[in-house]
């Protein structure tokens, strides 16, 4: 259990996000967290409630929500992803995403550095021995694969080795002394983001490290219904090759997301940012109660 020191800590720092993105434009939004369907992700398991799901995450109402043209939104709130459990892992999550019309992976990039000096500022808190000053580092992910692994990324996709290389060999380096951004994944894991009109092998997504820990995945974000409906269809069917809950197509997503010309959205966890602004080394170390409190 987080004792009262700890909950004031939390509360600053959640009070002083909002401060941000109040500050910056953003309006805060508060959407649906129990749905009849949500975004087919086969690598996570969502929470059942009744016949509907617990969400993963806000991304499906939130989406909809800037084809709606509002141009600047954030959403702080609770995700449920069944079977997660660890020391950086909780079953249920709180989560900060925001997304912005007119807008890129870099933008977000920048912007996650403006972020974080200004949660430094307001909160008296940092990370342990990471400099949070412009510029962060940046590198792809085939360089980092050429960096810290045995072999390269097209060799860790072709052997079914780029989740294990990644997390054993790559993420411990990462955000050493400066936080970093891992960047241009394969386009075999682009996920919701749109690839690169310069280079489509990669796609324009990234993710965000301090302290080896990630905190953030960001896009820009694929917004072409077509082609978002094939990477739906392949998702689900891999889902329902692991046993996963049946869901069905959001189409009332997919009707929405052509209405989007560009956007680019970004989810971060605060349990695990709390974690580094807190420097705890688990994160029960950062909430009310852990899942065995209760």
């Amino acid at each position: 259990m987080l004792g009262v020191a700890g909950l004031r800590q939390r509360a600053k720092l959640i009070q002083a996000i909002r401060s941000f993105f109040v500050l910056h434009g953003y309006l805060e939004v508060d959407t649906p967290v129990r749905l009849p369907c949500l975004l087919p992700e086969a690598n996570i398991e969502p929470e059942t409630s009744g016949e509907w799901y617990l969400q993963t995450s806000p991304e499906i109402c939130m989406k909809r929500l800037l084809a709606a043209e509002i141009p600047k939104i954030f959403q702080i709130c609770k995700c449920f992803r069944r079977h997660e459990r660890g020391n950086r892992h909780l079953p249920e999550l709180t989560m900060l995403e925001w997304y912005r019309l007119d807008s890129d992976y870099h933008d977000l990039m920048a912007e996650c550095e403006k972020l974080f000096l200004f949660l430094a500022n307001k909160t008296d808190m940092a990370p342990a021995n990471c400099n949070l000053d412009s510029p962060w580092q940046r590198i792809t992910m085939a360089a980092a694969f050429d960096l810290y692994a045995e072999i390269s990324l097209s060799e860790a996709l072709d052997g079914d080795l780029f989740d294990e290389i990644l997390v054993r060999d790559i993420e411990p380096n990462l955000g050493q002394k400066r936080p970093t951004f891992l960047y241009n994944y394969p386009a075999e894991l682009a996920s919701l983001s749109r690839l690169n009109s310069a280079d489509p092998a990669v796609a324009e997504r990234f993710e965000l490290y301090i302290n080896g820990l990630e905190l953030a995945n960001g896009f820009s974000e694929l917004t072409d219904p077509l082609e978002q409906r094939t990477r739906f269809e392949k998702e689900l069917r891999l889902a329902l090759s692991l046993g996963r809950a049946t869901q069905t197509m959001p189409e009332n997503f997919l009707r929405d997301l052509g209405r989007i010309n560009q956007a680019a959205g970004i989810a971060l966890g605060i349990d695990r940012l709390a974690m580094i602004f807190f420097r705890a080394k688990r994160i029960d170390e950062v909430v009310a109660f852990s899942p065995e409190e209760l």
